[in-house]
């Protein structure tokens, strides 16, 4: 599946497939995807810039058969087939919010009263962070919780929390010759997602949340956290590159260390964890702390359960850095309801904002590729991944620019934007890069019609 393609060729690549119950729906579907990936922050009526697209693009997403499933599932397939040796899958939920006076039928509740939808999203990245694709996606309409219900009354019944197991099973076992393996955030530290994942086959990376859960210790069984404090400390060192909002990017050198753990299923049980009959799993336990912060700074410290194993300090190491990844998946969000601004999207129904929000995911994809591109490859040439005509553009916006490389390519896209291109500025954020992105699409879009007048 190619990354940076021209719209036209990229449109078809991802939508064609698309089994819309009509060839003409879908061919609608493929236009309007191309008008949408060249003006992703902009309304539908700017994206088809006529009022005969902009009201096609409506009436299509009006049809019964359009649906968020029919509209993804040729991009999941696409990015299936090109899964690498070893994949990391970061598997994250999110809120699709649309405020609190949305007078869209079909919303549920999210957040703090505001109305919309969840979406579980796994996205596929290669160990260095190559953004591949997604691999599937799981929308959930948020129930409110039945009063005075019980715990076990609780496990009876759908729960919100099963979407990280719904979601591995839609993705299924990996192909062959494939490792799949989820990297997590703490809502995953979950006994029945660890068994749903070893039934896929799948292995994973999650960070955990229950440091009171009970690990066996010598025939008993005692606290994770104290497990952990009887465990050496390795002599080496982890320089692990933190961003945060309170106190930017840093470099905290972490104290490492590892062991095998069994953990006890839990006292009460779903009625699916019951049939499976499961009452304890071995796995591998990595601990990363900051010992010596920086003053006035909360100390970092994650402790990852893992299905790989674990036997010396360059194995956890390599644990630590599959987690690390896990910030592309927030990455992908923000590109989502930033660059492509999902959550301002005008349709009367949840069904229709679902096909929308479907499309505007791979379009997400493809922002975010071209932004990892300039990240992990920048010296690569610019030819081999961005148009033609994207180029000429920056060129005429910015004549003295120098644009040979993909990473010089970014920089004046971000300088475009109002981007300083200062090295004290750190990097640009996603709505300066959309603000540059959105100034060269009018741009080529010019010169576009230009061309064909001439």
């Amino acid at each position: 599946m190619s990354e940076i393609l021209e719209p036209q060729v990229w449109a078809e690549e991802q939508f064609s497939n698309c089994q819309l119950g009509d060839v003409r729906r879908t061919r609608r579907l493929v236009k309007y995807a191309q008008q949408a990936c060249c003006n992703p922050s902009q309304n539908t009526p700017m994206q088809t810039q006529n009022w005969s697209d902009c009201k096609a693009a409506y009436r299509l997403m009006a049809r019964d058969e359009v649906t968020f499933e029919a509209v993804t599932q040729p991009h999941y397939e696409l990015t299936r087939q090109q899964l690498p040796e070893v994949c990391l899958l970061l598997n994250d939920l999110t809120e699709i919010d649309y405020g609190y006076d949305s007078n869209v039928k079909g919303l549920s509740p999210v957040g703090n009263g505001s109305c919309g939808f969840l979406m579980q999203n796994s996205l596929a990245v290669k160990p260095d962070g190559h953004v591949i694709g997604l691999t599937g996606q799981k929308l959930r309409h948020r129930k409110l919780q039945p009063p005075n219900e019980t715990r076990t009354q609780r496990l009876k019944r759908d729960r919100e929390s099963l979407l990280w197991g719904q979601l591995v099973e839609q993705i299924g076992p990996p192909p062959e010759g494939v490792q799949l393996i989820n990297v997590c955030d703490r809502g995953a530290d979950d006994f029945e997602f660890f068994c749903r994942m070893i039934d896929q086959q799948h292995d994973w990376v999650v960070r955990a949340k229950q440091l009171h859960r009970s690990v066996e210790h010598d025939g008993e069984f005692i606290p994770l956290r104290q497990k952990l404090d009887q465990t050496p400390l390795q002599r080496q060192y982890y320089e692990l590159t933190y961003r945060s909002k309170k106190h930017g990017t840093r470099t905290a050198k972490m104290r490492v260390r590892f062991r095998e753990v069994t953990l006890r299923s839990p006292r009460l049980k779903s009625p699916w964890l019951k049939a499976r009959g499961t009452q304890t799993l071995t796995m591998s336990v990595v601990e990363a702390f900051e010992e010596k912060p920086p003053k006035g700074v909360q100390p970092l410290r994650w402790v990852l359960h893992t299905s790989l194993q674990v036997r010396s300090f360059k194995n956890a190491w390599q644990i630590i850095e599959h987690y690390e990844k896990r910030w592309i998946v927030e990455e992908f969000h923000k590109a989502l309801k930033t660059g492509c601004r999902v959550e301002e999207r005008q349709h009367r129904t949840s069904d229709r904002l679902e096909a929308v929000v479907g499309l505007f995911s791979i379009v997400a994809v493809r922002l975010l590729q071209l932004r990892a591109a300039a990240r992990s490859t920048p010296d690569r040439q610019a030819k081999e991944l961005i148009p033609k005509i994207w180029l000429s553009a920056i060129k005429a916006l910015r004549p003295k620019s120098k644009v040979k490389t993909v990473g010089q390519f970014y920089r004046q896209l971000a300088g475009l934007g109002g981007h300083l291109l200062r090295k004290s500025d750190g990097d640009p954020g996603w709505m300066t890069i959309w603000k540059g992105f959105n100034k060269l699409q009018t741009a080529v879009t010019t010169i576009t019609n230009f061309q064909k007048s001439g």
